[in-house]
């Protein structure tokens, strides 16, 4: 399970409509609205400064929050939509969906490389080569992993490490459709480079 779900602070939007939402901005808030659940919608503002700073560390769309309201109670939430300035491209809106601990919902989960330093590929002058640090996976939200793991325990050097060769948690499956590669491990240079000048002086004696 994850250890720590990033936390994003609201406040209650006092009044609805367009003219709360253009108060809002003019005090340097985005107003939003958070919905699902089986509760009323829930009119929010979030300062404008953390906002853009939290959608600057990238995967917002993707990334599982916990809703923190004075006065509410935390809850998980989503986004599912951030309305941005035709001009300046900076958010005016967003819309937040709460989730249950049943719903699914795609995020970014890291990877692990275990016994990297039994491997017998690495043992002996391989490079594991990273191709994702990270994978895309449809997972419960009350579920989320902090991370997949990838036994490197058995693998040789010329070893491509897939998708499907890593065990995924219970319940999780990639959002990708196809065997993707994760990692693989490689003959260093100096060897690679020794096997290309074997093949020329070869070449020459023919």
């Amino acid at each position: 399970m994850a250890d720590k779900i990033p936390d994003l602070v609201a406040t209650v939007r006092t009044g609805t409509g367009k003219g709360a939402a253009r108060q809002a901005r003019r005090n340097g808030d985005v107003p939003g609205v958070v919905y699902g659940g089986g509760v009323d919608p829930l009119a929010i503002t979030i300062p404008f400064n953390y906002l853009l700073t939290t959608l600057r560390k990238g995967r917002f769309m993707s990334t599982l929050f916990n809703l923190k309201v004075e006065g509410q109670d935390d809850v998980r939430v989503i986004c599912r939509g951030v309305q941005r300035d035709v001009v300046k491209d900076l958010p005016t809106h967003i819309d937040l969906m709460r989730l249950k601990r049943t719903s699914r919902v795609k995020l970014f989960i890291p990877v692990q490389f275990d016994n990297t330093d039994t491997c017998p590929g690495i043992k002996k002058g391989g490079v594991l080569t990273v191709v994702r640090n990270e994978v895309e996976l449809e997972v419960l939200a009350g579920e989320i992993p902090d991370h997949i793991t990838v036994d490197l325990a058995g693998h040789q050097m010329g070893d491509v490490i897939h998708i499907s060769d890593v065990t995924l948690p219970e319940g999780a499956k990639s959002v990708i459709d196809r065997d993707f590669v994760i990692a693989n491990i490689s003959a260093p240079r100096a060897v690679l480079a020794g096997d290309g000048d074997e093949e020329t002086e070869e070449d020459e004696e023919a």
